[in-house]
């Protein structure tokens, strides 16, 4: 048996079927490699769909593969040259910065460098010297995913942050129940609040009231976040001091369906900014105006602020958000806001979270209507707290429109010849419905505010 036939019989990536009919099988496999600690075979029963693996070096995030499985599986050694090819640029610069040679070749059983790497030296740094944290869920009845992400959440390696769920008019006591759960199974204390006003800009803020850390970071009730998620966000008020905000990457956490494929294809990582970090503030404005997060700043699901740069921008806007008629943007919108007030943004894809799908087209839909919505939604709300915007957004119009309806754009003449031009239409619809229904949401948000329940 030679070299390649062994690593392909005592390593395997995931695997693919997730039922006994063919039917079931997922559109791609969703795993990772650390490449310090060796490179594993793909098996063959994962031909035929993808492999979307992200790839680490000594645990830091590098950069993602996305390369069809042959029929008979993937070896060590294949694997090994498809990272090398598809990552060499950002691996030679790590091999280089631990004292190894690179040359263009990647070693199947694992890395031995003679030095530390920069990243975890930095890491140890940011472990005893990172802000302190409170970690935010917002929920609403969603007892079982919240489970999961607590899970997630109960094993982070930064000790310098606590958690804070913020149950959003619950039906129930589920979610209570399930914190408990988590608090007496991993022996931690969790804390548990309650906003009875539905949208998830009520209970963010909600959050902001009930912690008294130097910094609040968010992350969704449906995600799953690396052991270092907490730790990577900390790096970025850590390496960049004048931060007011520091979002992460997310990616997904798993492609079952056609429709979690053409989510991921429309709005996932291949659409954003990638593994490298990104430094935003009054000086980048020139390059990418705040009032056009294309690719994004970054997203509600993985973010976090300090405390005074919210509270520089009023907090969030209670007319956006999931759970409101606008149904989106309220982090677009806090975001944009600290950059027009001056503030700093980092993007530290370091901080990695994977974000669950729903796997039905009929969800699918509403929620690239629902994402129309909610991004006209964010400029009428622009227009209307910030007026001075008004000729930015006048001169983003054009540019907003090429890249909504000309194939020419880079976003629509990426699209794969199968997705359905449906979902277009359906977030084009949401747009048009933005800025009537942000007016309806603000009078309502209004109604809500003088209505100030008791803590």
């Amino acid at each position: 048996m030679d070299r390649c036939e062994h690593a392909a019989s005592t390593a395997i990536i995931g695997s693919c079927a997730i039922g006994p009919e063919e039917a079931t099988r997922p559109i791609a496999v969703v795993a990772e490699c650390d490449v310090a600690e060796g490179i594993p075979a793909i098996a063959a029963s994962c031909a035929g769909v993808r492999a979307l693996v992200l790839v680490r070096m000594f645990s830091e995030p590098v950069g993602m593969t996305a390369e069809l499985v042959p029929a008979d599986g993937m070896c060590s050694d294949d694997f090994a040259r498809v990272i090398a090819r598809e990552l060499g640029p950002q691996l030679r610069e790590r091999f280089v910065e631990c004292g190894l040679t690179w040359d263009e070749e990647l070693p199947v059983g694992g890395l031995h460098p003679p030095r530390t790497p920069r990243f975890l030296a930095s890491r140890e740094r940011v472990m005893r010297e990172g802000p302190l944290m409170t970690i935010a869920v917002c929920t609403r009845d969603r007892p079982e995913s919240l489970a999961v992400t607590l899970e997630t959440l109960s094993v982070q390696e930064y000790q310098r942050a606590r958690i804070l769920v913020v149950d959003n008019a619950p039906s129930d006591d589920r979610a209570r129940q399930v914190v408990l759960a988590a608090a007496r199974k991993h022996d931690l204390d969790f804390d548990y609040v309650t906003e009875p006003r539905p949208g998830l800009s009520w209970a963010r803020n909600r959050a902001i009231e009930a912690s008294d850390t130097e910094v609040i970071a968010f992350v969704d009730d449906d995600e799953r976040c690396d052991r270092w998620w907490a730790a990577e966000l900390a790096r970025g008020f850590v390496e960049i001091p004048g931060a007011g905000a520091v979002t992460g990457v997310i990616v997904p956490g798993e492609l079952a369906t056609e429709s979690q494929a053409w989510f991921e294809e429309y709005f996932g990582i291949r659409t954003g900014r990638g593994f490298a970090r990104a430094v935003f503030s009054p000086e980048t404005a020139r390059r990418q105006s705040p009032l056009y997060p294309r690719p994004p700043f970054g997203a509600g699901g993985n973010m976090a602020f300090r405390r005074d740069a919210l509270d520089q921008i009023g907090r969030f806007d209670c007319a956006l958000g999931a759970g409101t008629m606008t149904q989106g943007c309220e982090d677009t919108a806090a975001l944009s806001a600290l950059l027009l007030e001056g503030g700093t943004i980092v993007y530290q894809p370091t901080a990695v979270v994977r974000h669950y799908y729903g796997r039905d087209y009929a969800a699918l839909r509403r929620q690239l209507r629902g994402y129309g919505r909610g991004l006209t939604s964010f400029y009428t709300s622009m227009l209307v707290r910030r007026p001075s915007c008004v000729a930015e957004l006048l001169r983003l119009g054009g540019q907003g429109a090429r890249g909504q309806f000309s194939r020419r754009s880079q976003r629509l003449s990426e699209l794969s010849e199968d997705f359905p031009r449906d979902l277009l239409r359906a977030n084009f619809v949401g747009r048009l419905q933005g800025p009537f229904t942000y007016a309806a949401a603000r009078l309502h948000a209004q109604r809500l505010g003088r209505a100030v329940p008791r803590r």
